[in-house]
């Protein structure tokens, strides 16, 4: 009896090594043909939504240089006078540019995001201080001119960092 026990382990145990193996390498095969979905579903889904965070970038680069002062100031005149009302009136039109493009945000970096956000800031309080301090709309236009002309606009920084944002995905 114990014979026909330690005979019938002779042939059980080479079987199941055999069993035990060939189960590992089909489950090393399966995990690995997996992972090569995964990594091309990937490749495949960046592939569809670049074009979609380039147009993303290339309209907060619009954004960024619609609101530049020294383009800003020359397409849009003072209606009067007043230096607060053309502040406004500034601003209202720097608001307006930025509504529009709100919805970028989804495509582009989160410091993206946060240069373009302090751009806009930055020079909505640059045109509020200048126009605490000037007399008429033409004064306002002078004034903010000036200093910008003396220091890198707020929106040509956050040009440069989108520019640099690009070349990494690209």
């Amino acid at each position: 009896m114990e014979d026909q026990i330690i005979e019938g382990l002779a042939y059980a145990l080479p079987a199941l090594v055999t069993g035990a193996v060939a189960y590992m390498i089909l489950s090393r095969f399966i995990e690995q043909d997996n992972e090569e979905k995964k990594f091309n579903a990937l490749v495949a889904k960046k592939r569809e939504s670049l074009p979609t965070k380039l147009q993303a970038y290339e309209r907060m680069l619009l954004f960024c240089e619609r609101i530049n002062p020294s383009k800003l100031l020359v397409r849009v005149h003072p209606i009067g006078d007043n230096p607060e009302d053309y502040a406004q009136l500034l601003i209202g039109n720097i608001e307006q540019e930025f509504e529009h493009n709100l919805v970028q945000q989804l495509y582009i970096s989160e410091d993206s995001w946060k240069a373009v956000l302090a751009a806009k800031l930055a020079i909505i309080a640059k045109v509020r201080s200048t126009a605490e301090s000037s007399e008429t709309a033409k004064e306002l236009r002078e004034n903010v001119l000036i200093d910008y002309s003396q220091q890198e606009s707020p929106a040509s920084t956050a040009i440069n960092f989108l520019k640099q944002e690009v070349k990494k995905l690209i």
